[in-house]
């Protein structure tokens, strides 16, 4: 999402020079999840990158369990499997208005009892992602936890931890250990408010940051999580970088430094 006019390839070779250890594909940006390669090829030049393909995402509203969504899910698993990605993003539905909690829990565990036969057929994980806003009909981590455990904590599930969307909840507790990866974006804009912001807002990871990464960060890493780190940043002037991969390079510079001296300081 970071970088979505980047190709398959264009997008190995860019993590490659960065450092990284992976990559994360989408469904549904112009040309995507392969533009155009089959999933082997997209496989291929990932391994080519010496990079892991993290997840593809993403399967929306997938707490709305209808047979339409199965059939969705059959789909993207399908090409998750094809192209060795480890796990798919399960993204869910955003409502006309606020829904009670207890709604959402029943919700999830319907949905996750439907899906997990199809992860566990396929080798998958299915990666659930909170979303911050009011109207989300899954906002807290705390529900995903509580829902996994009424179902017997299946491993074919694990969380994503999104900074903006964990910000926009109200925080609450990292559980690293049931996190499998880290979304991280900024908020720059002063004027916005929490209540106000969208995915829009959302930028790289700098000084100006609102949403409290670098603590955010340092909670999951002191509670145990070493797993990978990747960039969401939805603002259309990320999009438009004529050289995202300095803008990325200067913001990877920037959280590390700021995670090293916490780890100095603490020495």
């Amino acid at each position: 999402m970071t970088v979505p006019h980047a190709s398959t390839r264009a997008l190995c070779d860019m993590a490659r020079s960065l450092g990284c250890v992976g990559v994360e594909l989408r469904n549904d940006l112009a040309g995507q999840p392969f533009d155009g390669l089959a999933p082997e090829s997209a496989k291929g030049a990932a391994t080519e990158a010496g990079l892991a393909i993290l997840g593809l995402a993403e399967m929306k509203a997938f707490n709305r369990e209808t047979p339409a969504r199965l059939h969705e899910a059959q789909g993207l698993m399908s090409q998750a499997a094809a192209c060795g990605a480890k796990g798919i993003a399960l993204i869910p539905a955003v409502a006309d208005a606020p829904q009670p909690r207890e709604m959402q829990r029943r919700d999830l565990r319907t949905a996750l009892l439907a899906l997990q036969p199809l992860l566990e057929a396929h080798g998958l994980i299915g990666l659930i992602e909170p979303l911050g806003f009011p109207n989300s009909t899954l906002r807290h981590k705390e529900d995903v936890v509580a829902a996994l455990e009424d179902i017997g904590d299946p491993a074919c599930f694990s969380i994503v931890h999104d900074t903006f969307h964990h910000c926009l909840a109200g925080g609450g507790s990292v559980y690293a250990d049931r996190t499998a990866i880290v979304h991280v974006s900024g908020v720059t804009d002063p004027d916005v408010t929490i209540e106000e912001m969208t995915d829009a807002h959302r930028v790289l990871v700098d000084t100006g940051d609102r949403l409290d990464n670098i603590g955010q960060l340092r909670a999951l890493i002191a509670d145990g999580y070493a797993g990978p780190i990747s960039f969401e940043a939805f603002a259309p002037e990320i999009h438009d970088l004529t050289d995202p991969t300095a803008a990325l390079a200067g913001s990877i510079a920037f959280i590390t430094q700021q995670l090293q001296e916490e780890t100095a300081g603490a020495a």
